[in-house]
């Protein structure tokens, strides 16, 4: 495992030997500024995100070492931190620059649901959901509650639970919906092994939760699924999604 403040090769050099990467990094932030980020790759753009952690380094091998490991630019920014210091090169300045990127982008898509009208933007919606938790190692159940102009009142996360599933209480989640005065409900969890394919226990909790809901005035609008290879959704799906018996028990998703 590397450390910047301990590998040789950020050691400043001397001023008649300006570094090679130098002109490299200009040509880099010319090409971002005048055609745009579109214009760069996924690595060329993970060199920039790490100059200011890495002012005396050539940043495009760590770049590139990174997409390796982990395959995109979003999977670098959200990868564990435990899992970044296994790539040689990279240090606490670093691992500090790619979370930031990822708390950056979490809270513009928060801010741009926050801003829409729910429904009318279901691309955002399911850019939010993946952002922040398409990545994560634990499986996480989480709720967008929402008016009656589907409008998002809050988002959040109702349970934390293991690599390959998590608890959630029916029961809880319209108890919180009342609480909102929510009319509406989104529900969200992730499959941190990557497919977001739903198993018959997300299945059977979404059919008790609309069992619940529905008599309440409470509409259930979806249950979204998320993992790293992308998205489910259960109303996309056209699954049997009938309101079942109102049950209070638990359910264990996968």
């Amino acid at each position: 495992m590397g450390s910047e403040s301990t590998d040789p090769v950020d050691k400043k050099p001397a001023r008649d030997e300006p570094p090679h990467y130098h002109g490299h990094r200009e040509r880099l932030r010319a090409r971002f500024h005048d055609a745009g980020a579109d214009a760069l790759s996924d690595y060329e753009l993970l060199e920039m995100a790490l100059f200011a952690a890495l002012p005396r380094r050539d940043t495009k091998p760590l770049a590139k070492a990174l997409l390796k490991r982990f395959g995109s630019f979003a999977e670098v920014v959200h990868a564990p931190e435990n899992l970044l210091r296994e790539v040689d090169g990279i240090g606490e300045a670093s691992i500090t620059q790619l979370k930031l990127l990822a708390a950056a982008a979490g809270r513009i898509a928060k801010g741009e649901i926050k801003r829409s009208l729910a429904l009318s933007s279901w691309n955002d919606v399911i850019a939010y959901c993946r952002s922040d938790m398409a990545f994560a190692e634990k499986e996480q159940f989480r709720i967008l509650f929402l008016d009656k102009r589907n409008q998002l009142i809050a988002d959040e996360v109702q349970q934390t639970g293991t690599v390959d599933h998590t608890p959630v209480y029916p029961r809880e989640v319209i108890k919180r919906a009342l609480e909102l005065s929510a009319t509406a409900v989104i529900l969200v969890h992730n499959h941190p092994s990557g497919d977001p394919s739903p198993s018959q226990a997300d299945i059977q909790m979404t059919k008790a939760i609309i069992g619940i809901a529905s008599p309440l005035g409470i509409s259930v609008h979806d249950h979204i699924i998320v993992g790293k290879n992308g998205h489910a959704s259960l109303k996309g799906m056209r699954l049997n999604l009938a309101c079942a018996p109102a049950r209070l028990r638990a359910f264990t998703i996968r």
